[in-house]
């Protein structure tokens, strides 16, 4: 049987081809999934009970308009949309689409 170019280094991720990959995600992955799912559970908690902020810490930043709670959300929705496309670009770049396709 012949060697395949998509044959797993046995250390570390980088395939024998030069093109990166190996089935294993850098810690980055994990950064942004970490992150993104904090951000969305910040955005669905904005959305579901937005004066929070005043209930945790007695304040009220933007004195009552919900502005600040709006400019959360928007944030937060930003925040999780980013770690999710980079965290799909990292997960994609460990596993390319063909490598473990049949021939």
């Amino acid at each position: 049987m012949a060697f395949h170019a998509f044959h797993h280094a046995p250390h570390g991720g980088a395939r024998h081809d030069g093109s990166g990959g190996g089935g294993r995600v850098r810690p980055r992955f994990w950064a942004e999934v970490v992150l993104g799912g904090l951000a969305a559970l910040l955005f669905l908690a904005t959305l579901i009970r937005r004066d929070w902020i005043e209930l945790l810490f007695g304040v009220e930043p933007d004195a009552g308009s919900g502005a600040l709670e709006w400019l959360i959300v928007g944030v937060t929705a930003l925040v999780t949309v980013l770690c999710a496309v980079g965290a799909r670009t990292e997960w994609r770049r460990a596993h390319p689409a063909g490598a473990h396709a049949p021939r």
